[in-house]
């Protein structure tokens, strides 16, 4: 990647490789991925006219600590949606096993094969499991009820999963997706933050499948409406209709509730692009820390776990919304446009124009 992590791994420019002047110290990779542990692995299906769809799988922890929990916390901004798991996240602060991200329509089938998997990694007598399985709506590119996701695709994603540079845009269960009217998909970034003299990372992974045309906002400006954008293409819906699943994570020591807060903040973050979180949205959120291991590993018995104080939370709350915004920038500005089922048709961000908008050509 160039310096200061412009581009995506295949080339395609980010947010900051086009110019935007985004706050916040990032990442090596300005990813999820640059907290120490957490891999990403996707699955992309693109067939004929009519399959945009896929799988993204997110491991908390390496694949040989994969059984340890991560403490976690769960906000669902609007409830539209579907987001496994968080049920027992709620009740006992914790996430177990992998992540998946993929179509409405997959997700129940998702969930169950990042059961298999696990089964398949570590056999162990009388193992549960209730993974974290996530999903946005790709009806209008995919034939979602044609039902192609298969139990081989998600084994994919989560086999391919690794730490390091993650590609962007229409990629895994991005593939289909449409934001704010244009070409959505996967989006990523990250933050370093500094508390009390130590160094922690956050980083966030979207799947941005949300907003309409006129509510686009990007460094302030109502781009959207700048576009002439009110009118929303023939292909989609005049009601938003669409959802966003964010994951965060970081390596700061937080327990749930603090968790929990930091979850809250991502809804902000889609906030500074525009998002109103309608009716017809699932805007669901879950962060996690991969700090405090040793708290896990006792099941019996008292245990402890380090935690930052909450009156020191603000430059985390602060990193979460930076972060969730510039993952949002970065599924838009590193895509193209698509055609899929049915002849839909969803044009890329038209990031000339959008660049001539912020005054930066």
């Amino acid at each position: 990647m160039k310096p200061g992590h412009t581009t995506t791994p295949t080339g395609k420019l980010r947010a900051r490789g086009v110019g935007l002047k985004l706050e916040g110290n990032v990442g090596k990779w300005n990813a999820i991925t640059d907290v120490a542990g957490v891999h990403v692995g996707y699955c992309t299906l693109i067939e004929g006219e009519s399959v945009r769809t896929g799988v993204t799988a997110i491991l908390p922890r390496p694949v040989e600590e994969l059984c340890t929990p991560v403490f976690a916390g769960f906000h669902s901004l609007n409830g539209n949606g579907e987001l496994t798991g968080t049920i027992w996240a709620e009740e006992s602060g914790q996430c177990d096993g992998p992540i998946t991200i993929t179509n409405t329509h997959s997700c129940g089938l998702s969930r169950d094969s990042s059961i298999k998997w696990m089964h398949n990694k570590f056999r162990r007598d009388g193992q549960w499991a209730l993974p974290v399985a996530g999903e946005t709506y790709d009806g209008v590119l995919n034939d979602i009820n044609g039902f192609h996701i298969a139990e081989s695709h998600v084994f994919t994603a989560l086999d391919n999963a690794t730490s390091g540079p993650i590609e962007e845009g229409s990629v895994g269960g991005g593939t289909g997706m449409i934001c704010y009217g244009y070409k959505g998909g996967s989006g990523t970034a990250s933050r370093i933050v500094e508390l009390g003299g130590d160094k922690f990372t956050l980083g966030v992974f979207l799947q941005a499948n949300f907003g309409l045309k006129k509510q686009l906002c990007i460094e302030g400006v109502p781009i959207g409406r700048l576009l002439n954008a009110d009118e929303p293409a023939s292909s989609t819906s005049a009601a938003e209709s669409g959802s966003v699943i964010g994951i965060l994570a970081t390596d700061a020591p937080l327990l749930p509730h603090q968790l929990k807060r930091l979850a809250r903040r991502m809804g902000l973050g889609i906030g500074r692009s525009g998002a109103i979180s309608g009716h017809g949205s699932g805007d669901i959120f879950l962060a996690f820390s991969t700090a405090n291991p040793d708290a896990h590993s006792n099941q019996t018995h008292i245990t402890s776990a380090r935690f930052i104080a909450n009156s020191a939370l603000d430059v985390l709350f602060e990193a979460s919304i930076e972060a969730t915004n510039e993952s949002v920038l970065n599924a838009l500005f590193a895509n193209d446009s698509m055609t899929g089922y049915q002849g839909n048709h969803i044009e890329a961000l038209p990031i000339k124009k959008v660049m001539t908008l912020l005054g930066k050509q």
